[in-house]
Parts: C-alpha cells; sequence; structure tokens
C-alpha cells in the first residue's frame, strides 16, 4: 500500500489541526450554548460569541487548514444558518478516526472508501426514519420494511404561543415511501476548496387520495426551537402576521423568510422583542425629522440597487459573492463635480415628486444632508428582498443610478409612520419608523432588543437559526426525531453493517472476494473504519449530554452504549430507537429510555433532515480533502510506483 510504512514515522499535521479546531466546538452544541468572550490581544476589543460561527469569524485563523474550516463554516452558515457546530464536530470526531485508521497501517484509499460507505449508511437511516410533517398533529402511518421498522410519532400538539391559535390545525393521514439504500460506493464526493451545495436527497411521500393536509406549526416550533424558546416565539408570531396578509395563500404551511427582516434595537430590555409587519427601520436625528414631516402621508418611492453617490459604478448583473460596501470619506470631500451631481438628482426627484429613497448600498453623509433639506427621505443598506418586497407592493422598477428615474419607476402607496423614540435609550438620537404599503404587505420586521449592546448579534443569530429551520423543514415537509435517537439509529446500522462484515470474513470460504451492490471488491478494513465512525456519533451525543449539565463525559457514554445494548438484546422486533422518549421536561436534554408500552410516546424535539444530511456530508469531505492533501505533502505522488494511482482520488 503507497504510503502505509511512512505514514507510522510521519505526522498528518493536517488531520491534527482539523480535530484540535473542532474543539471548540463542545461548548456550543445541545440547547444550553455557553457564552464565550473573543478578546483581541493587539487592539484590546472583545466580541460576545454563542455559536461556532461566531466563533471562526473573529478568530485570526492563519493555517491553510483554518482557512478551508472557516470557508466551509461559512458557505454552510450562509444557506441553513444552523448546524454549523455539528459539522465542525463531526469533521474533529472524523478526522480523528482517520488519524486512527493511519496508525492502524489502513491506507488512504481503503480510509476513504470505508467512510464513504458508512455516510451513505447514515444518509439512508436519515431518509428511512424521517417523519413527514403533511397532517401534523394526528398520528403517523409509515410503511414498515424488513430492514427499518419505521413507525408513526405522536407529536405533541402544544402551542407554543397564544398567537398560533390561527395556524391551520389539520388532520389526515400520510404514508411514507422510503428509498432503498443506494449501491455501495456510487455516492460521488465532491473535493473543493469551495463546497457546493448539494441537492438533498428529498423522501417520496404518497399521500392519501383526498386533499393533502397541511402541517401545523405550532408543534413544529416547540420541537424545532432547541432551546431558543423566545427565538421561535417570534418566528411562529412572524409566520402567523404572513399568513394573514398573504390572501394569495391563507395557508399557514408556508414561511417566506425572504420577506423577514431583523431590526436590533440597545437599551431596550429583551421582553421588549416583538414582531411588527412592514419595513423598521433606525433613523438618524436629520432623517427623523424628515419622517415626522412625511407621516401619514401617501408618498412616492424609488428603488436604487447600488450606492447612491456620484462615484458609484455597476458592477454587472453577476455581482461576486462576498462583496462588501466600504465608504471613503476621503472622496466624498467637497468638489464640483459631486455637487453638480448632488443638484441634478435632487431636481429629478422632486420632477417626479419622489418623497422616499429605499438604496440597498451605501448613501454618503452629503447626500442624505441634501435630500432631508428638501423632504426626502433616503435610507440605505436595504435589503435586496426588501427592495423586491417593495416592487411587487408599488409597482416602483429598481434602477442602478437615478439618472434612469421616470415616471414608470417611481411606486406610489407607501407610508411612514414613527414607531418608537429611542433618544433617551441612547447617547446618540435614534427614532425608528416603520415603512409599509398597509395593504397586502408581506414584509415583516422582527424587532430583538437587549440592555447588552454585545448580546444582540447573538439574539439576531438565535432567531434566524430558528427562522431557517422552519423554514427547511416546511420545505422538506419531513423532519427527524431529534434528542439524538437518528444518531443513534446511526450508529447502531453502523455497527450492525460492521458485524455483518466480520461474520462474512470468517466463514470457511472466507477467502473468496465478497462482492457489493456495485460488484466492487469489499474493503478489508470495513469494520474497523465503521466502528470508528460510530464511535464519532456515540461521542457527539455524549457532548450534547454533557452540555445539560445533567452527566459527565463517562456516564454520557455509559447511558449511550447501554442504549445500544438494549436495543440490540430486545426480543421485541417492534422497538426501535424512533421510539425513544425524553425523560422529564426538555430541560433532561438527550437522556433517552425505551419505550415499555405500545402506544407511541411524545416526542419534543426534531432536527431538520436537509441541514443534517448537508451538515454530515460536508464535514466527511472536509476530512477527505485533508486527509489526501497530508497523503500527498508526506509520501509524494511517484507515478512510477505501483498502485499509486490507485490510492488518490482526484480532486
Amino acid at each position: 500500500m503507497l504510503g502505509s510504512t511512512i505514514l507510522k514515522h510521519r505526522q498528518h499535521v493536517g488531520l491534527q489541526k482539523l480535530s484540535a479546531l473542532a474543539g471548540i466546538t463542545h461548548s456550543s452544541l445541545g440547547p444550553n450554548k455557553k457564552y464565550k468572550f473573543v478578546q483581541d490581544d493587539t487592539g484590546g476589543q472583545s466580541a460576545l460569541v454563542c455559536s461556532c460561527f461566531r466563533i471562526l469569524e473573529n478568530l485570526e485563523l492563519t493555517c491553510a487548514v483554518g482557512q478551508l474550516v472557516y470557508e466551509t463554516i461559512q458557505v454552510h452558515q450562509k444557506v441553513y444558518h444552523t448546524g454549523s457546530g455539528s459539522l465542525l464536530f463531526f469533521a474533529g470526531v472524523w478526522s480523528r478516526a482517520a488519524l486512527e485508521c493511519l496508525q492502524r497501517g489502513i491506507s488512504v484509499a481503503h480510509i476513504i472508501s470505508a467512510m464513504s460507505e458508512g455516510m451513505d449508511i447514515c444518509l439512508d437511516v436519515c431518509r428511512k426514519c424521517s417523519v413527514s410533517a403533511v397532517g401534523l398533529g394526528v398520528e403517523q402511518s409509515e410503511s414498515r420494511t424488513a430492514t427499518s421498522h419505521a413507525s408513526g410519532l405522536q407529536l405533541s400538539k402544544k402551542p407554543i404561543v397564544e398567537a398560533s391559535q390561527a395556524s391551520c390545525h389539520l388532520q389526515g393521514t400520510t404514508k411514507v415511501c422510503y428509498k432503498t439504500l443506494n449501491a455501495i460506493g456510487q455516492r460521488k464526493i465532491k473535493l473543493s476548496r469551495h463546497f457546493c451545495k448539494v441537492k438533498s436527497e428529498n423522501v417520496s411521500t404518497e399521500l392519501q387520495p383526498h386533499q393533502p393536509k397541511l402541517p401545523d406549526i405550532a408543534p413544529l416550533a416547540e420541537g424545532l426551537s432547541h432551546g431558543y424558546v423566545d427565538a421561535m416565539n417570534l418566528v411562529v408570531e412572524a409566520s402567523r402576521i404572513q399568513s394573514q396578509n398573504n390572501q394569495k395563500d391563507i395557508s399557514c404551511s408556508t414561511f417566506d423568510i425572504t420577506k423577514v427582516v431583523t431590526c436590533v434595537l440597545p437599551g431596550l430590555p429583551e421582553d421588549q422583542a416583538c414582531v411588527l409587519p412592514g419595513c423598521v427601520v433606525l433613523l438618524s436625528s436629520e432623517q427623523a425629522s424628515v419622517a415626522h414631516h412625511l407621516t401619514e402621508q401617501h408618498l412616492k418611492v424609488a428603488l436604487i440597487n447600488g450606492d447612491l453617490s456620484e462615484t458609484y459604478r455597476h458592477l454587472g448583473f453577476n455581482r461576486p459573492a462576498g462583496i462588501q460596501c466600504v465608504s471613503d470619506q476621503s472622496d466624498l470631500s467637497n468638489s464640483s463635480k459631486e455637487q453638480e451631481w448632488m443638484e441634478k438628482v435632487v431636481a429629478i426627484l422632486l420632477n417626479l415628486k419622489v418623497k422616499l429613497i429605499l438604496v440597498s448600498g451605501l448613501v454618503g453623509e452629503k447626500v442624505i444632508q441634501c435630500c432631508c433639506k428638501h423632504h426626502i427621505l433616503v435610507v440605505g443598506k436595504v435589503k435586496a428582498s426588501v427592495l423586491k418586497a417593495f416592487t411587487n407592493a408599488t409597482g416602483a422598477i429598481p434602477v442602478s443610478y437615478t439618472t434612469q428615474l421616470s415616471k414608470h419607476c417611481v411606486g406610489t402607496g407607501v407610508k411612514v409612520v414613527i414607531w418608537r423614540d429611542l433618544s433617551s435609550h441612547d447617547r446618540k438620537p435614534l427614532t425608528t419608523v416603520n415603512i409599509s404599503t398597509g395593504v397586502n404587505h408581506e414584509l415583516v420586521t422582527v424587532i430583538l432588543t437587549s440592555c447588552v449592546q454585545g448580546k444582540l448579534q447573538v439574539l439576531e443569530d438565535q432567531f434566524w437559526a430558528c427562522a431557517y429551520r422552519l423554514h427547511h423543514v416546511l420545505k422538506d415537509k419531513v423532519f427527524l426525531p431529534g434528542g439524538g435517537v437518528t444518531e443513534l439509529l446511526c450508529v447502531h446500522h453502523l455497527q450492525k453493517h460492521a458485524e455483518h462484515h466480520v461474520k462474512h470474513n470468517g466463514k470457511k470460504n472466507g477467502d473468496s472476494v465478497q462482492q457489493t451492490k456495485a460488484g466492487t471488491a469489499a474493503n478489508p478494513y470495513r469494520d474497523v473504519v465503521l466502528h470508528l465512525m460510530a464511535d464519532g456519533l456515540i461521542d457527539y451525543i455524549a457532548t450534547v449530554i454533557v452540555n445539560t449539565g445533567k452527566l459527565s463525559k463517562v456516564k454520557a457514554w455509559t447511558a449511550v452504549s447501554q442504549q445500544l445494548q438494549d436495543y440490540n438484546e430486545s426480543l421485541d422486533i417492534t422497538t426501535k430507537f424512533s421510539q425513544l422518549f425524553l425523560e422529564g421536561d426538555q430541560e433532561d436534554f438527550l437522556i433517552p429510555s425505551l419505550m415499555k408500552t405500545s402506544e407511541a410516546p411524545a416526542i419534543k424535539i426534531y432536527d431538520n433532515l436537509s441541514v443534517k444530511q448537508e451538515a454530515w456530508r460536508k464535514a466527511l469531505d472536509l476530512v477527505f480533502l485533508v486527509l489526501q492533501t497530508d497523503a500527498e505533502v508526506i509520501t509524494g505522488i511517484d507515478q512510477k510506483t505501483d498502485g499509486a494511482q490507485e490510492n488518490l482520488m482526484v480532486l
């Protein structure tokens, strides 16, 4: 095997760094996340963080592995806004598993092959144990197969907020048909420094002939809160307001996160957080005076897609990702060219009778002052989704430059209402206004407040995590039993496949080559690798239990091992991990017990199917990329060596 002898004497530094970097996630798992201060030794500044993504964002990662990890987490966070801690944790435990395999003399090719098969097993378990969200609130009826005895779960009907009474309470029975396990070795591994989004494999659902039943948001939200009850209450309220304002789709089964914005207000207690229809923004004292003048009037609005400045130039319709708007005060000096441009802009706005301008980019201070003199309100850094919502509601057409404005581009029917004056809560005078169209406006603003200004970012992250969990469940129309149930099932199936491999090789004709479904030769180290992957899943469950403060790490491992042993020794074939329930209240997170009666228990914690699958995929791809890069650095690539190409994976 290529490099098997060399690897025993040289260390895989990349895998070690990946494992060490994953250690920062341990306190970020589970419902009881711990706050941390990240301090800059040079400047003395500090940041309050409570998630894996924010920790990495505030660290100075100089090594290549650190940059690779941050890019991976950044891409995942941008799409899902949750699951980053699990992603990095599994990248750490599976990198340790790969190191253990290397120390035992297992080649890189065999490690990648066996771990890929293990990932296929875990993804298949996720598909099989997923529960349909259609007809939520009624005992589900699911198909049973010889390999997986999936049963229905009676879900909690307890509403998370009183306002959820307006949600749809529909009944129905759903039959979920699961896909069979893909042939081993058919999983296509994409290794790249930039992890592209992989389309999740959806669970096919077969509905009864009658009208499809829509899920009830309240029990879904309760199970997806993961300890963020207050944040999820705001999400449910935002969904309720959207459903009321959206006359095209009065169902409560949709939650459009693109039409939700957040507004953080320092100085107010956290219990004053609320949800309002419309777009709430913070204004300076000059802008506030203009807003007072325009209040309750029907205004004409102009939408600018870009910066509102004389020096701005459009970057093209395919704008590169990751570009941040940065202003240079030196470029805003008094000049005749800039003054002429501002006079021209004001003349156009006055001619079109525009009183409100929403800008997606930056707005110069002098431009704001010039517009305020003519009672024109300018709001900068507006999200693109907000511009789109105002486009649909007012008929306005976004333009890149003010010189492109015409009467056909201007929208009508916008109102500006003073919501709250926060001058007494901050040193700087600050006013919040609500900009809306009044009728059928789907935009919703979530007001987040805190007396601790450093905590506002944490509260905003928690809200978006809950919002995206609910969004993806409603989009996938399925969810996973949480509280470690899915991970326990994966551990059981990994161990089962590993033991089957050992028994097969122990037969008299064990020297015969075993064939997989894909027709390739069996991996002789398959059982070892699968057991190590299962240990990583057990370590994840045990770590979350430890973070609850209920058990130590040793006792947590013992509890999980006992669950697996009880399941394996059970004579009742209908007993399964999908029937685990949580003892005590929700704070006793992840302390499961086997069901003792035939009645299905209430499961209080749910996970996202697509988020969990994608986090696991990215974690393993990250391990593979670092593993092979380390191997190439240590051993080199000798084209003349026999079997060199067989032990390398093309990136």
